[in-house]
């Protein structure tokens, strides 16, 4: 059966649980390389867009090198002299450094998606059959519940997580102070912190934890690998949007391949990995691992935003997770984590 879908908003693999490190594919005879810089998760992912890309009239005779690992990691790197044509991170302050360091245009975001290239949204993981019967944001921080979540010093998909928790109180009517408490019960809960979204999903898979904090797109793509896992999207939950740009010297096929990205061939290919299509009229078919294959993207019952409900990353980035350099306060989850000695691995 196939369905076509609308954007993420509207209705939205060998070694693949392995942690992450750096690949690198040789120069095509034509010399054009393209080399993609991008966060964890996505190294399955791009692996049938890659294909697809090369047998348009634009990727012909192109190859890919690519670096995966932690999002902020990932953009530090570029930062500091690693190779990069196009990048794709988890979190939009992630591209914004880079345009603050010269390396990307200001505007990076004027395209019909806004700079955006894939999305999915925050879900639980449980063991099989959800022994705990975890369903809502209040079961995880019931006493007992062992929760494992990315690190948010160096992890995009931890920032979702967290701000997913934090909009589940204060977007259903909980004040700031409310907010506090419940990730603080949530960090109390908390009984690893790994650096990436990657590495907490193999710590879970391998037996760690009660419930596993992460991307949809995650969650699929681990039962796809054959994980004995189930996955819960809670009534109310967070949009994840991560965006993708090209540096200021990158080539012309690498301007074609980060337009090809958010076409509808390359977004059906992201939907097979579990991503929820960030345009319209996408025709994907079953999505294996999803709960429903035939309907992988349910609408939650309450979809939160960052532009909404945080005021954009630009507003939230600093408030919630600020490092208290140069005279700046401490953003609420960093103090948080540090108050219940929560800092985890970077």
């Amino acid at each position: 059966m196939k369905k076509t879908i609308k954007a993420a908003v509207a209705g939205a693999a060998t070694g693949v649980l392995a942690l992450t490190g750096c690949s690198a594919s040789g120069s095509s005879d034509s010399g054009e390389k393209i080399s993609v810089n991008a966060f964890s998760v996505m190294e399955a992912a791009n692996k049938p867009v890659f294909d697809d890309f090369k047998k348009t009239d634009e990727g012909d005779g192109v190859e890919f090198g690519t670096s995966y690992g932690a999002s902020g990691d990932q953009s530090r790197g570029v930062v500091a002299g690693a190779p990069a044509d196009v990048v794709h991170y988890s979190l939009e302050t992630d591209v914004t450094r880079l345009v603050g360091e010269g390396l990307v245009a200001e505007d990076w975001k004027d395209n019909a998606t806004k700079g955006i290239a894939t999305s999915s949204v925050v879900v639980f993981v449980v063991r099989k059959g959800n022994p705990d019967d975890i369903s809502t944001w209040d079961d995880i921080v019931e006493p007992g519940v062992d929760i494992i979540t990315p690190n948010p010093g160096s992890s995009g998909s931890a920032r979702w997580n967290i701000l997913a928790g934090w909009a589940h109180v204060t977007g259903n009517g909980g004040s700031e102070d409310e907010a506090r408490e419940y990730i603080t019960k949530l960090l109390n809960n908390t009984i690893a912190l790994p650096g990436s979204g990657r590495e907490a999903t193999t710590a879970f898979t391998d037996g760690s934890g009660d419930v596993l904090l992460s991307y949809e797109n995650e969650a699929i793509l681990a039962k796809q690998s054959g994980a004995d896992i189930d996955y819960v999207i809670p009534p109310d939950t967070l949009l994840i949007e991560n965006p993708a740009a090209v540096t200021k010297d990158a080539s012309s096929a690498a301007k074609a391949f980060l337009e090809f990205m958010t076409g509808p061939e390359a977004q059906a290919d992201y939907a097979q990995s579990g991503f929820r299509p960030v345009v319209d009229g996408v025709t994907v078919g079953e999505v294996e691992g999803a709960n429903d294959p035939s309907d992988p993207f349910p609408t939650p019952e309450k979809l939160f935003t960052l532009d909404t409900d945080f005021g954009g990353w630009g507003e939230a980035a600093d408030k919630f997770f600020g490092d208290g350099e140069d005279g700046n306060p401490l953003g609420i989850i960093t103090e948080l984590q540090q108050t219940t000695g929560q800092v985890g691995e970077e």
